[in-house]
């Protein structure tokens, strides 16, 4: 057998001993996919509770937009125009949230604001107001004990 032939030979036996441990087994496919199935588990809560929370900034920034609004409609005309189911301004519309005003004490020197959280947004459960008084209220939030309360929380757990 000459030099040539026996490497062609060998790099044969090589090459068939290595095509058959090639590949991931089923325990390690299995492994992977375990490790991927937990880092799910911890990053999906807190993507939702990052989107819930800017969700959540929107929607005081559009309350606090409108009291501003509010505030110059009754510069010009002595009153808020707000009666059982409107303001003098149009409330704005948000993207997770229903935006409502009407009167907060049955003149029209008074309104009351609210945020109410849309179910098909995944903000059901949340409510925030403002009234004339610039009293802000958090009405209801998941997770969150004792309310009212006379702040905006951003998060459970938050403290006014």
């Amino acid at each position: 057998m000459t030099y040539d032939i026996f490497i062609a030979r060998v790099g044969h036996r090589e090459s068939a001993r290595r095509a058959g441990r090639a590949g991931f087994t089923l325990i390690e496919l299995m492994i992977a996919v375990a490790i991927v199935a937990i880092l799910a588990a911890i990053a999906i809560p807190s993507y939702t509770g990052y989107v819930q929370r800017s969700r959540i900034s929107e929607a005081i920034n559009e309350l606090a937009t409108l009291r501003m609004r509010l505030e110059q409609y009754y510069q010009d005309n002595r009153n808020y125009g707000s009666t059982a189911s409107a303001c003098g301004v149009a409330a704005p519309s948000a993207d997770a949230f229903d935006i409502t005003c009407n009167n907060g004490g049955g003149s029209n020197q008074t309104f009351l604001a609210t945020a109410t959280g849309k179910a098909s947004r995944n903000m059901a459960g949340f409510a925030f107001t403002i009234n004339h008084d610039n009293l802000r209220q958090t009405t209801a939030f998941p997770g969150a004990s004792s309310l009212p309360r006379d702040c905006w929380l951003l998060r459970a757990g938050d403290s006014c």
